[in-house]
Parts: structure tokens; C-alpha cells; sequence
């Protein structure tokens, strides 16, 4: 077969940039390469494999002879062009939250459910950042031994939010190092020096969108449907990698060695546990890796089966560019590329008519 053909949607965003460095360095097999971005990107030139890209407009024919898009955009953007990309035959493989909760869209951390992308129907979902790294911690302890329950603290740093949010934290300690006075834009308090409980919007019961998101994607992913996860995500001064204090409820006791031993054998988690030598994640130290990073692991002992943990990983990364390429590497392993577009004709089908 030949190499794929490629459009990736967002390509000068923080995201979008993050992944297309890493195609380069993880030699991912490229036939034809388009990059597209916003309107005010348009006709910038974008360094790529020793070539320079010309940023394109998003147009329905950009996706003629794709097989794979990969979509890093707002949800609004996405539920207009993932379906778009479909239809001509490429795998979507998108970033947004638009299509993670369909039925017909597999939610994939590929370590974890890679085995879902089996059913897919030319769209692939990539989880919540924060979801991504608590699965990638909860899945190889619940196959040993079934977790009831989940209790996750969440630390997300600003770039969960984008390259706005960076540049806003930066002028905002500066502007307080400086005795200035400071006005939040792109939140609703001052992130300079500041911790806020509030990520995306609140819904009727008091928890957040993003709290909600967490609970039903680990559930999916995990084909876990009653599994209870309670979430409450706060956003802090960091550039880059969330944290997670996650306190665990088995089904069994278990033991602490267990845990490690466990996680240090499953692909891409890391064990950092060292409380003597102060050795445990850090949030600026998994900046920049593709890994997620598990320490402070203990007994919980406010419940006979518990344990507790924390839990980093850089959200850029395996929370997003590093997840979107291992999908499309799992794809062409399984030789999936073109399972499902050989079942129908696409030009019959829309996304918009599915649940």
C-alpha cells in the first residue's frame, strides 16, 4: 500500500504544531501532506521533513484523496468539518469533544481500547487530556482487580486551554512581579498566581462540563458503564502538564508493591515513587514527554480497598498530538485504513443523522 495521504486541520495552533513535529520525528509514513489552518493563517509557509508548507484554507475538496485528517479545533469547528472529512473517505482522527459521546465513534487511548477502532466509521475520537492520563493509571490496575470507585482532583495547566491562556499567565506575573494591576480575558479570574475551580461551564447538578466529561469518556473507554468517578478540575499557573490526585476504590484490597509493579509494566506509564529522595512527578519535569507519570501511590486509609496516587502527564502530548498519532499508527497496524469505506457509499451518509 502506499504511504497515506494527510490534512491536518489547526496546523499552526499549540497542538497542531506539537503533532506535526512529532510525524516528523516518529517517521510516521506520509504519501501527501496538506496543512490548513484559520483564515489569518492562511499563506504562511509551515517547516516540514526539510519542505515548506503553504497554510491552506479549509475547502471540501482538501479533503479529495485523504486518508487520514487529523482536527485539533473548537467543538464548533469540528462538528462542521469532521463530518466533511468523512464523507470523502479520510479517517478523522479528532481533538474536539463533538463526537466523543457517539455510539458510533470510538474513544481510543490506543494502550488501553485499541481494539475499539475495529468499529470505526471513518471517525475517531481522542479523549479529554485529564481522562486520557487517568485512564492511562486506572485501566492496568482495574483489569487486575475491578475498580469501583474513582475520586479525581485535577490540576490543569493553561495550555489545556491554548496558546491565548499561555501568553495571558506570562503577562500576568509579569505584570504582578512588577506591582502592576492585572484584568482577566481569557478566564473568568486572574490566572496569575491563582488557582480556579471552574473549567468550562457549570452544569444544573454544580459539577463542570469538563468534571462531567471525565466521567462519562472513562466509563466509555473503559466499557465501564458502572464505574463511579467523581472529578473536580481546577485550573493553575502552569504552562504545561496536568496533575491528578486520584484516590481509587477496588473491589479487593491491594497492595502498594502490586500497584507499582503493575503500572511500571504497562506501556507508557512511568513510576516515580521516592518520598525519602523526594522523587515524585512534577509537572515541569514531564513537560516535553510522551509519558504518564505515576507517584505518591499509598493506601488510602479512609477505605479498606483504597489507594491513592498522582498522577502527570504532558496534556500537549499524550493528552492529545502524541494519542492522535498512536490512533493513526494503530489504524494502519490493524490494516483498517479502508475497512469501513468499502461497507457503504459515503456520499449517502452524514454524521449529523447519527447518535
Amino acid at each position: 500500500m502506499d504511504n497515506p495521504n494527510i490534512v491536518v486541520i489547526g496546523a499552526t495552533g499549540t497542538v497542531g504544531t506539537i503533532f506535526l513535529d512529532l510525524l516528523e520525528k516518529r517517521n510516521f509514513p506520509i504519501g501527501n501532506i496538506k496543512v490548513c489552518a484559520s483564515t489569518k493563517s492562511v499563506g504562511k509557509k509551515i517547516r516540514f521533513n526539510g519542505l515548506d508548507l503553504l497554510v491552506e484554507e479549509v475547502k471540501d475538496d482538501i479533503f479529495d484523496d485523504a486518508d487520514f485528517a487529523f482536527v485539533s479545533a473548537s467543538t464548533e469547528v469540528s462538528r462542521n468539518i469532521v463530518p466533511i472529512a468523512a464523507n470523502h473517505g479520510a479517517i478523522v482522527i479528532d481533538d474536539s469533544s463533538a463526537f466523543r459521546m457517539q455510539k458510533n465513534v470510538p474513544l481510543v487511548i490506543p494502550e488501553v481500547n485499541a481494539n475499539d477502532l475495529k468499529n470505526h466509521e471513518n471517525i475517531v475520537a481522542i479523549p479529554n487530556c485529564s481522562t486520557t492520563q487517568m485512564v492511562m493509571a486506572l485501566y492496568p490496575l482495574h483489569v487486575k482487580n475491578p475498580i469501583k470507585r474513582v475520586v479525581a482532583d485535577t490540576y490543569q495547566s493553561v495550555s489545556g486551554t491554548g496558546g491565548n491562556a499561555m501568553k495571558e499567565l506570562q503577562q500576568q506575573t509579569d505584570q504582578i512581579n512588577n506591582g502592576l494591576s492585572t484584568s482577566p480575558d481569557v478566564y473568568p479570574h486572574e490566572i496569575g498566581y491563582n488557582v480556579i475551580p471552574h473549567i468550562e461551564g457549570f452544569l444544573e447538578d454544580g459539577y463542570t462540563k469538563e468534571e462531567r466529561k471525565m466521567v462519562e469518556e472513562t466509563q466509555k473507554i473503559m466499557h465501564a458503564d458502572n464505574l463511579a468517578v467523581s472529578a473536580t478540575c481546577v485550573r493553575v499557573p502552569v504552562f504545561v502538564s496536568h496533575s491528578e490526585s486520584l484516590h481509587i476504590e477496588f473491589s479487593q484490597s491491594m497492595e502498594v508493591d502490586t500497584v507499582k509493579e503493575l503500572l511500571s509494566n504497562f506501556p507508557g506509564v512511568s513510576v516515580i515513587d521516592n518520598p525519602e529522595q523526594n522523587l515524585y512527578p512534577l509537572a515541569r519535569n514531564s513537560a516535553g514527554s510522551d509519558e504518564v507519570y505515576v507517584g505518591r501511590i499509598r493506601k488510602d486509609i479512609s477505605t479498606p480497598n483504597g489507594i491513592a496516587m498522582w498522577v502527570v502527564s504532558d496534556n500537549l502530548r499524550k493528552g492529545a498530538a502524541t494519542n492522535a498519532i498512536q490512533i493513526a499508527e494503530e489504524i494502519l497496524a490493524q490494516n483498517l485504513l479502508h475497512t469501513w469505506l468499502n461497507m457503504i457509499n459515503l456520499s449517502n451518509y452524514s454524521y449529523f443523522n447519527k447518535e
